[in-house]
């Protein structure tokens, strides 16, 4: 992906600030979150009820004990087994928030629970981070020049950027603690010689949702950072919000590295084998909310505006993707009724991160039924209209 021209970045930047016309309200740590009254916003409350009864009553249907909804929805793939942390889940939970207040809640908002692959969003960001420390100077910079272990060696590895890993469109071959990469996901098609003797894709042409590569990206940005990524992002991004000391990001069990002489632990994107980040409702509204408000906290700038806008830009095999945000542009995963500036953080089992800077809009919904989150955010959209 070529680097935006600083003139249109700029436009991009200007279109993209809260348009609500209202100040954000940014509770303190530990502080009761504030409410609203939807009325003061002009929302239908009715309707906004609506969209909640909607959220609760359409419960993802998998298995509350999480290795039962994990080995059962990845069934599929060979060698798959568990490798990192599970925990068992509670019901649909969810925040709605405008211009920061909440004016809706459902379930137990403080619960941690896993959140799979939204973890991708916050593995995304501390990419985002690098860059704004000059630790990474491009995402179109080849990961060779930072990564010289191996992992990246060869005519097709050697040619990947980090933005192709951040986009998913990658291809990268090879295995990272133990995994191939061609045994995460594979297609429909085919048997085990189809998916390892596969032709190899260029870099950049073709995305394929899959965890492996996600976790090289992790392993990466480790080596960059120096130290594991948790600590980068309490240090950088959940302290600075006022997140609460209870969300937690594991890795698998052997996934064990050593950088500078120190033991650390490589963290997943994900928990499809076990692992990512495991979070409450509310601590995953106060990123959704750093996000509607272009990076900045209060007076703080947490992550520039700038990262926002490229994370946020759709990539070139798949126009509903970023880095690691899922868009509403167009194409098969494109929401009907859903404004087109919205973007999304998608977990397995239905937990989302719904993010609309246009409206100062932050929703979050825990374990609706993946199907269901059009129906229920075209219901939401009726309550804001």
């Amino acid at each position: 992906m070529k680097a935006l021209p600083y003139y249109l970045l700029a436009i991009i930047l200007s279109s993209v600030q809260p348009m609500s016309g209202q100040e954000s309200y940014f509770p303190s740590r530990n502080e009761t979150w504030a409410e609203k009254d939807p009325a003061d916003f002009k929302i239908d409350e009715d309707k906004l009820q609506e969209a909640v009864s909607f959220a609760k009553n359409n419960e993802y249907s998998g298995s509350r004990d999480l290795r039962v909804a994990i080995l059962q929805g990845f069934a599929r793939e060979p060698f798959h087994e568990i490798l990192g942390p599970t925990k068992k889940r509670g019901g649909p939970a969810g925040m709605i928030l405008k211009d920061g207040y909440m004016i809706a809640q459902w379930g137990d908002t403080k619960r941690v629970d896993m959140t799979f692959s939204v973890t991708k969003s916050f593995l995304s960001t501390m990419a985002g981070l690098a860059q704004d420390r000059g630790l990474i100077v491009s995402m179109n910079d080849k990961v060779s020049t930072y990564i010289w272990d191996g992992t990246f060696d060869g005519d097709h590895n050697g040619k990947i950027t980090w933005g192709h890993l951040l986009q998913q469109n990658s291809d990268w071959s090879g295995e990272l603690w133990g995994i191939k990469d061609w045994a995460d996901r594979p297609p429909r098609e085919g048997g085990l010689d189809d998916w390892k003797y596969r032709p190899l894709r260029e870099p950049g042409s073709v995305m394929e949702y899959n965890d492996v590569r996600v976790n090289v990206l992790a392993y990466s940005l480790t080596h960059v950072w120096r130290k594991p990524l948790p600590m980068v992002l309490k240090e950088h991004l959940m302290d600075p919000i006022g997140a609460s000391t209870t969300w937690r990001w594991f890795g698998y069990d052997h996934a064990w590295m050593v950088i500078d002489g120190i033991k650390m632990k490589s963290v997943t994107g994900g928990g499809h084998s076990g692992g990512g980040i495991f979070i409450s409702a509310e601590d995953m509204a106060r990123f959704g909310l750093l996000f509607m408000n272009n990076g900045k906290w209060k007076e703080q700038q947490i992550i520039s505006e700038s990262w926002i806008a490229e994370a946020t830009t759709p990539s070139t095999p798949n126009p509903n993707y970023g880095y690691m945000w899922w868009l509403n542009e167009q194409g098969e995963d494109y929401m009907e009724g859903i404004p087109s500036s919205v973007f999304t953080a998608r977990g397995f089992g239905g937990n989302y991160i719904v993010v609309d800077r246009e409206n100062g809009i932050v929703v979050v919904t825990r374990w609706l039924s993946p199907k269901q989150l059009a129906p229920f955010l075209k219901r939401l959209y009726t309550a804001i209209d």
